[in-house]
């Protein structure tokens, strides 16, 4: 998969620019053809590597996006099998895409299982894996994998070689997954039609750490060379860990309750956590002290999303089904710790993502299902 080319460097007082201009307003993503509002309780959001495509989960079900064209028809349902709706028996909590394999995205969720999806479209609206045609509601695929990992999947964390998947389970439990193991076909030239199923084989490995009394694991993140991994835990700390090994080296203090969201930065420069204090803080990784702590939101914060470059970063917070709470999406920059701006939203946006080479953001939470707002076209942004 080549690189594909990301977006000039914008400085902060330029960024806002590209969320204010009314040629370049949020552009609805929904499954339904007329004007709703309800809002979808969109759990979990993720973007291909290439970001030509952006997944969304709403209850039991996943939907697959291209990114540029928001209609309906050129979307894919992802189906546990493809006579019944539903990509997951019950609830489903985590979708993230491979950081590699344009089209590999995993799920997990209430039903105990861990799914592999192969959701490339040719065309823009057929379906691989299974063959089935695409429909007035879009596409069809059926999953190419599956793990059990025997209680609820929680969080899904990939390792930057995009060889594993971490997978944490409600009761604590972290499984790596080996996904080398995979069918010629999964990654080769495939056309649309096909009736072949894809599929892998799926390893498991034990990677709970020794827990220090009574902690639970909300979310993992990996450095960007995996050498450690970052918990965010219930008891308001973030442990580093080395990596496989699990050995314990650092625990990070800033939160007076559970931290709910970490994410490492793409240019390595900070660790960013969430709790459910409202606060987030941003840590130096060369001296793991928090340079700035966030303090504009009253709510809990679940989500985290650094931009492509590092510089900026965006908040979720909140519930999806409370009208109460801090509605609009923040724009920090994080060198500074300043609000470069606000995208106001009519109702509080829980789960956020920035595209991976555009300054674009994907949200859930307001009427009619996933949004994007942001410089998602070259005609936005010039390209390098």
């Amino acid at each position: 998969m080549a690189p594909p080319a990301r977006s000039r460097p914008i400085k902060k007082n330029e960024l806002k620019d590209l969320f204010v201009s009314k040629a370049n307003p949020p552009v609805l993503f929904s499954e339904s053809l007329r004007p709703s509002t309800l809002a979808p309780n969109v759990r979990s959001i993720s973007w291909s590597p290439t970001g030509s495509m952006v997944a969304a989960s709403v209850s039991s079900n996943i939907r697959v996006w291209n990114a540029e064209r928001p209609d309906v028809k050129n979307s894919t349902e992802l189906r546990d099998t493809s006579s019944k709706p539903g990509s997951h028996a019950s609830n489903v909590e985590k979708i993230v895409f491979s950081p590699k394999h344009e089209g590999l995205l995993a799920s997990t969720g209430v039903d105990g299982m861990l799914k592999l999806w192969d959701v490339r479209l040719p065309g823009g609206a057929a379906s691989l894996g299974t063959g089935v045609a695409a429909h007035a509601k879009g596409g069809l695929t059926t999953k190419a994998g599956e793990h059990k990992v025997d209680n609820q999947g929680l969080f899904l964390t990939w390792h930057p070689n995009a060889t594993e998947l971490l997978v944490g389970r409600k009761d604590d439990v972290i499984t790596s997954v080996d996904v080398r193991r995979t069918d010629n076909v999964l990654f080769g030239a495939s056309t649309a039609g096909s009736t072949a199923t894809n599929s892998y084989e799926l390893t498991a490995t034990d990677r709970t750490p020794t827990k220090d009394g009574k902690v639970s694991y909300n979310q993992m993140a990996f450095s960007n060379d995996a050498s450690t991994l970052f918990s965010a835990e219930t008891n308001g700390g973030i442990r580093i860990y080395d990596y496989p090994s699990m050995k314990k080296l650092h625990l990070l203090s800033g939160h007076t309750a559970s931290v709910n969201a970490v994410t490492y930065s793409p240019a390595g420069t900070y660790l960013a956590t969430g709790g459910s204090d409202g606060i987030i803080n941003l840590f130096n990784t060369s001296t793991w002290l928090c340079d700035h702590a966030l303090m504009d939101h009253t709510n809990a914060v679940r989500d985290l999303s650094f931009s492509f470059d590092g510089n900026y970063l965006v908040v979720g917070s909140g519930t999806a089904d409370s009208k109460d709470g801090d509605k609009g999406i923040n724009i920090y920059h994080v060198d500074t710790g300043d609000v470069v701006h606000k995208v106001e939203t009519t109702n509080v946006v829980t789960y956020v993502a920035w595209h991976p080479h555009r300054y674009a953001v994907a949200y859930g939470g307001d009427p009619g299902g996933l949004k994007i707002v942001g410089g998602l076209s070259d005609s936005v942004i010039p390209a390098r």
